[in-house]
């Protein structure tokens, strides 16, 4: 029988939980969950939560997923609405919702932009942001449970890493890169609105 999203969601759900418990390591996690989302088929789908405890539902039941968490098979595979944005003696902003390419190339010459990926769809799972502010500066806000790589140079500027850091399993790798002359960039992690911020975030 033919699986569905829901159902790839679900058994990807019972991987996160199993390597939350150590009962996976990251390796065999990240096998499993390629697999997931590649399974056509509940034949495809049933070995790989085969040797773990039942502690989600098995596919076709309704889905336990907590209200407000990210499902992010939802999320990702999503045709980009934007691959870059230019900003010269002013401002871009992209927030709200929205699709990132997977390669995405921000430039500011004597002026800034806003890149805001906390209700961002994204086009792959993968994705790379360059940033060049010149004169300028780039601020880049994620939410708490994405993965994030910062590793950009600086000329008489910043390239600020605090939000860099790992996402809860199953997030897409967003990684942050460029140059900055006489500019910076700001990556720093924000919970979305209406949401309590996780404690390691609260002052």
């Amino acid at each position: 029988m033919r699986a569905s999203d829901t159902e790839r969601e679900q058994i990807a759900e019972r991987l996160r939980e199993a390597v939350a418990e150590g009962r996976l390591d990251m390796t065999e996690f990240e096998e499993r969950l390629d697999a997931a989302y590649k399974a056509r088929t509940h034949g495809e789908l049933e070995p790989l939560v085969r040797d773990l405890p039942v502690t989600a539902p098995a596919p076709g039941l309704a889905s336990r997923t907590e209200p407000g968490s990210v499902v992010w098979a939802d999320r990702v595979g999503v045709p980009a609405t934007s691959r870059g944005a230019v900003a010269v003696c002013g401002g871009f902003g992209r927030r709200g919702r929205w699709s990132v390419g997977r390669v995405f190339t921000a430039f500011t010459l004597m002026g800034g932009g806003d890149i805001d990926l906390r209700d961002a769809d994204f086009e792959d799972r993968e994705i790379v942001i360059r940033c060049f502010p010149l004169m300028g500066g780039v601020s880049v806000i994620v939410p708490p449970e994405l993965h994030v790589e910062v590793g950009g140079f600086a000329l008489m500027g910043g390239f600020d890493d605090k939000g860099s850091g790992r996402g809860a399993p199953g997030s897409p790798r967003v990684r942050i890169t460029g140059f900055a002359l006489m500019g910076g960039v700001e990556v720093k992690r924000k919970p979305r609105k209406g949401e309590r911020p996780p404690k390691k975030l609260e002052k």
